[in-house]
């Protein structure tokens, strides 16, 4: 991106591609703050700013995501896609020429989450954006999107890590896999399993619309009128089920990655192939008791859950079902 910056080669439209939407929002925020920088620590030839300086006004209204010339789309209303009349709303502002900064930016979180309407319109603009202007397109999941918005796009993948995780994962695995290897077993011992899961994800859902309540313009502006209110509650809620339902997809990740060990030990293999070592002994205990096919069926039984978690079946109902179909 640098040497984009550096030469002016810069795509009008970008789509980042990644496991992490926080992650390419970081990215996003930080090419955005790059471009319109007003005292950049390297300009280059071309005059662009090389890297932002995180202090002028730009900068820290890009980092609030409150500036007028950077537009964030996201995900909203029950359905949790984007829809025609917010891309319209981004399209008409795009147009227009920037007020306080150098550049127009659009930038579309989750851009697999554009409906039908929306992607058909968007179209146009994304294969001929306004001059001065720059669309940034984000996704987890690019094999949702459609091939005629991708082929107009610059695309760079960000590579994950394929196991990593935060201490607070990592230490609910660890009371998961404490849990059940224990020893007891029977319906009982289960929904004290689905219990367990059932109170992290709670953590996380309070902790997710603690976090975004506190950077949402409705904890900022007391006076908004009812109607931007309305439309701003409706972001938040948006923002939070989407934000909520990442954490909740990487926990059961974090799961199957321990379930995972549970298989390679009850195959046989080695030891240092393990992602969580210093739960081995839990891991053995139940890779004893469970055969080396009913193991790897429960890896199949966390994909599957994923899948239906992904579409709007009932959360709770579908967590139920499917750790009391886990072999344990």
């Amino acid at each position: 991106m640098q040497r984009s910056l550096e030469r002016d080669r810069l795509a009008h439209g970008y789509l980042f591609i990644g496991t992490s939407l926080d992650e390419l929002e970081g990215v996003a925020r930080t090419l955005a703050k790059a471009l319109n920088c007003l005292n950049p620590p390297v300009r280059a030839a071309s005059g662009l700013g090389m890297d932002s300086c995180d202090q002028c006004d730009n900068c820290r209204r890009i980092e609030q995501c409150a500036h007028p010339d950077v537009m964030w789309v996201r995900p909203e209303s029950k359905s949790r896609v984007i829809t025609i009349d917010q891309m319209r709303e981004l399209m008409q502002t795009v147009n227009l020429k920037p007020g306080f900064a150098p550049f127009k930016i659009g930038v579309i979180v989750a851009v697999d989450r554009l409906n039908a309407q929306a992607a058909n319109a968007f179209l146009k603009t994304l294969e001929e954006p306004p001059a001065r202007s720059f669309l940034i397109l984000l996704t987890t999941e690019p094999q949702r999107m459609l091939d005629t918005i991708v082929s107009r796009c610059l695309r760079l993948t960000f590579a994950g890590e394929a196991a990593h995780f935060t201490p607070e994962e990592a230490a609910w695995v660890a009371g998961f896999a404490g849990a059940v290897s224990a020893g007891t077993r029977g319906l009982m011992a289960r929904y004290r399993l689905l219990g367990l899961l059932l109170k992290r994800l709670g953590e996380l859902r309070e902790q997710i619309e603690k976090r975004l309540g506190a950077r949402s313009p409705l904890e900022r502006y007391a006076e908004i009128d009812s109607k931007m209110r309305e439309r701003l509650e409706d972001e938040l809620t948006a923002s939070v089920e989407a934000e909520y339902r990442r954490s909740r997809a990487e926990l059961l990740a974090a799961l199957h990655w321990w379930l995972r060990d549970v298989w390679i030990v009850a195959a046989g293999a080695a030891g240092e192939m393990l992602i969580f070592p210093e739960l081995a002994e839990a891991t053995r205990a139940v890779a004893k008791r469970v055969p080396t096919a009913d193991a790897l069926r429960n890896l199949d039984q966390i994909d599957q859950l994923q899948r239906q978690l992904h579409s709007n079946v009932q959360e709770a109902l579908a967590l139920e079902v499917g750790l009391l179909k886990l072999k344990l």
